[in-house]
């Protein structure tokens, strides 16, 4: 280092490489943070507390706080180019990548068609429903397109309803395959036609007066009986109530309770993955048309569209600026993939960054995993440049175990997006710390500096804690702060990432 040094130049360096710049000028030790090359700038001793007490090292903490501002100066650095699990912070790079790529207003289409005639109330023909990929095709909207349908007269199907599911190329996904836990919605997998998120939201509503508790489900489902009642628990506090239920998932055409629901409890929801997802959309589709009004002779099955086929009606999604608030502040991992499987339709070659909707490549293939991660590494490579490492992608969601990205590469994707021109909805799409979404436990303290001045991502695993995202700092400034734990106390150890938020609040010069 020169013994020449700016007041500019000083002030703009990180405190640890100030402290070694007048080390180095003074003739004096080095600072302890330069004595470990690599490890960076000293952590702040309530992020260190926090880490003492759930017994994870610092090592295991890998941070960068930097101002978004184009060269602006780095407040932390601590082994930031070290590449670790992010959990669900990776959909930052899916959402990003899709705003950047198709644009906020982009939407899917789900298409309606025919290979008969309508006349009097009757289709006589099949029905083809083609999924494009809407990340949120949701009961509601479905009602709405099937009476947009019997709006033009399509209320007796005198043959079938085709499901063409061929907009991705996916193999066999066993849905409990990651952790064991084939029923819990946040393992649904995708599908061009995902249908009502493959779940089944079963409503216990207690009824004393017949000491029962009356179950309601929805959406209707085909061939799917289901409990109507179940014996109500009148002592108890409410617990492990889906326990109790003694809930049995085994027969596809079934689901039976042979426990009890506690009284105590109230009314309460519980969203439950279907046992057989590959049969979820017939069943769904089926159910939900008959209870529209409308009536079909043949089955609901899957099949192709066949080449002819006149179009009846287009249903189209929400907006992507919509659909990625949900996946960020909600953490949706399926709605994730869905996202990261349209961006594999895009043809490489022909994409054009920040280009208008009109403008925009076709989606002009199949989505398959293989082709998005090849898309987002090109398109990592002309945002980034070669010297920003790429993130190493699974499904783009985050519910992975090789995932794996630095902090410095996901502190730079905040900085540019930051300053993209669409940068607004994507800062927007996140949580605001102690607010809402899954960052809503963070900064809860009413003195919290960062409640309401943050907007992050979070993600967790077994042995995996993270945070990404910005912060408003009493010094007026804006940070990018990303901060992981990877470590088997990882969960524990939420509380250091938490205290990192509030120094980074807490800046004053």
């Amino acid at each position: 280092m020169p013994l020449s040094l700016s007041l500019h130049r000083f002030t703009a360096l990180s405190r640890c490489a100030r402290s070694l710049a007048l080390a180095l000028l003074m003739g004096m030790s080095l600072p302890a943070c330069a004595q470990l090359p690599g490890r960076g700038d000293p952590l702040p001793p309530t992020v260190l507390a926090a880490l003492q007490r759930a017994q994870v090292p610092p090592s295991a903490l890998s941070t960068l706080v930097m101002s978004i501002e184009p060269g602006g100066h780095e407040r932390l650095r601590h082994r930031a180019n070290t590449a670790v699990n992010p959990a669900s912070v990776m959909k930052l790079v899916t959402t990003y990548a899709a705003i950047d790529m198709l644009g906020p207003d982009f939407t899917w289409a789900t298409r309606f068609y025919t290979d008969g005639v309508v006349e009097g109330g009757v289709l006589r023909g099949n029905l083809y429903v083609r999924g494009g990929g809407d990340p949120k095709l949701v009961l509601e909207r479905i009602q709405q397109a099937f009476y947009a349908l019997q709006a033009q007269g399509v209320n007796v199907i005198l043959g079938d309803m085709v499901l063409d599911h061929s907009a991705f190329e996916l193999p066999v996904i066993d849905p409990g395959a990651f952790d064991g836990e084939a029923l819990r919605p946040y393992n649904a997998t995708p599908d061009a036609l995902l249908v009502n998120f493959k779940s089944v939201i079963l409503t216990f509503q207690p009824d004393p007066a017949n000491g029962v508790a009356r179950v309601f489900s929805e959406p209707p489902m085909a061939r799917l009986a289901i409990d109507a009642t179940v014996p109500l628990a009148r002592a108890g506090s409410c617990g492990d109530w889906r326990g109790g239920l003694l809930a049995r998932f085994d027969d596809v055409n079934t689901i039976r309770f042979e426990g009890r629901y506690p009284q105590s409890c109230g009314e309460l929801k519980w969203p439950v993955a279907y046992q057989e997802p590959a049969s979820y959309a017939a069943r769904a589709m089926e159910g939900v048309w008959r209870a529209a009004g409308g009536s079909i002779t043949g089955e609901v099955r899957n099949g192709l569209t066949p080449p002819g086929v006149q179009l009846l009606h287009e249903a189209r999604s929400l907006p992507l600026s919509e659909i990625i608030v949900d996946v960020n502040q909600w953490s949706n991992n399926v709605m994730a993939q869905q996202l990261f499987l349209t961006l594999g339709q895009l043809s490489p070659v022909n994409y054009v960054s920040q280009g208008s909707i009109a403008d925009r490549q076709a989606l002009v293939r199949p989505g398959r995993f293989d082709r998005s991660r090849e898309v987002v590494a090109e398109w990592w490579q002309r945002t980034f440049g070669p010297r920003a490492i790429a993130p190493v992608l699974d499904n783009g969601s985050g519910l992975s175990r090789d995932e794996r990205i630095t902090p410095e590469s996901l502190a730079g994707l905040l900085r540019h997006a930051a300053l993209h021109p669409q940068g607004a909805q994507f800062v927007q799409s996140l949580s605001v710390a102690g607010v809402n979404g899954t960052a809503s436990r963070l900064a809860r303290g009413a003195t919290s500096a960062a409640r309401g001045n943050a907007w992050i991502k979070t993600g967790t695993l077994r042995d995996v804690t993270g945070i990404a995202g910005y912060v408003n700092a009493v010094n007026g400034a804006r940070y990018a702060v990303v901060g992981f734990i990877n470590h088997p106390n990882a969960p524990a150890a939420r509380p250091a990432l938490d205290a990192l938020l509030e120094w980074v609040a807490q800046q004053q010069d």
